[in-house]
């Protein structure tokens, strides 16, 4: 519940910054048209999210013809989340790494990394599509889409206080001044961001859980960020460095950095991850091997894992 509650306190902080910005620049004629236009585009956004983003990375789609393992454990963990089998995606990208996507259960979406298929075992590959699978129970598709109108209202409404104060600039009625509204125009969206990427966090840490209690091994999903973290500074992911606004969706962070994209990271650090995922472990006296799907044991950290010992192959 702890993540629960601090998504619905970020969520409340973003929506009475709204209301104050609004209020204050536009009035509620304002604040309205703002939110009205960035809904709609959101709306259409959350409505074609899945199609747009897999078009983005090239995904492939593959059923259990092409790769009669990882469809089989998908299958096995989505029966355990209570979910419909999601469609099944391939992304030929040697970073590792994964996503899910759609509006809702019944239209979701799982893409994989080939990188991810070669680099992990059978364990740590269940872990991953587990977190994906959490990610499509929690609805959290549709919260970020929530927040992203939201913060999208901001950043319009910011900007049509601009034009609307400058007229009244001329006659001598802004209480802000110029600079004033310039701060404003300029700190509002990055507020805005802040909380929305606050909230990317948390829901982040929510999946973790949910996919650990899924796939019934905590430390295998740990393992699996771990490989994961590492391999992903090696390798640069060319459609998620041309897709930045897609980094979210990974369970890891794609992005290089090499153009600062860190400094609003929608991801937690790996390592408080880990931990928390350690902890889980601890309460639920996960033994490596014996989760909700089988699979081989988790390799150790560290060592060049071996060519096609995934599902993939």
């Amino acid at each position: 519940m702890a993540g629960y509650t601090r998504t619905v306190i970020l969520l409340a902080a973003m929506t009475a910054l709204f209301g104050v910005i609004g209020q204050m620049i536009g009035g509620q004629q304002g604040m309205i048209m703002a939110l009205l236009f960035a809904g709609g585009m959101n709306l259409f956004s959350w409505w074609n999210s899945d199609k747009m983003v897999l078009r983005m990375h090239n995904a492939q789609p593959i059923g259990p013809q092409e790769a009669p393992r990882l469809y089989e454990m998908t299958a096995q963990l989505a029966a355990n989340a209570g979910l419909p089998m999601p469609a099944l995606y391939v992304i030929h990208e040697a970073q590792p790494n994964a996503f899910a996507t759609g509006r809702n259960p019944q239209h979701a979406a799982v893409a994989v990394n080939t990188g991810l298929l070669e680099m992990l075992s059978e364990e740590e590959a269940a872990g991953v599509i587990a977190h994906e699978l959490a990610h499509i129970k929690n609805r959290d598709t549709l919260l970020m889409t929530v927040t992203a109108s939201i913060a999208g209202a901001i950043s319009a409404l910011a900007q049509f206080g601009m034009m609307f104060n400058r007229s009244r600039n001329r006659q001598g009625q802004n209480p802000f001044g110029p600079i004033g509204m310039l701060l404003m125009v300029i700190l509002a969206p990055m507020a805005a961001a802040i909380v929305q990427m606050a909230i990317s966090r948390s829901r982040e840490y929510e999946a973790d859980r949910v996919g650990a209690e899924i796939c019934g091994q905590p430390m295998a999903l740990a393992g699996a960020l771990q490989k994961l973290e590492h391999y992903a500074h090696q390798r640069v992911n060319q459609r998620a460095e041309a897709n930045p606004a897609t980094a979210h969706m990974f369970i890891i962070n794609p992005l290089s950095g090499a153009r600062m994209d860190n400094l609003f990271s929608t991801h937690p650090r790996t390592a408080n991850r880990v931990a928390a995922l350690e902890k889980l472990a601890a309460s639920m006296g996960a033994v490596p091997g014996h989760g909700a799907w089988g699979g081989s044991s988790v390799p150790p950290i560290g060592k060049p894992p071996p060519a096609r010992r995934g599902p993939w192959g």
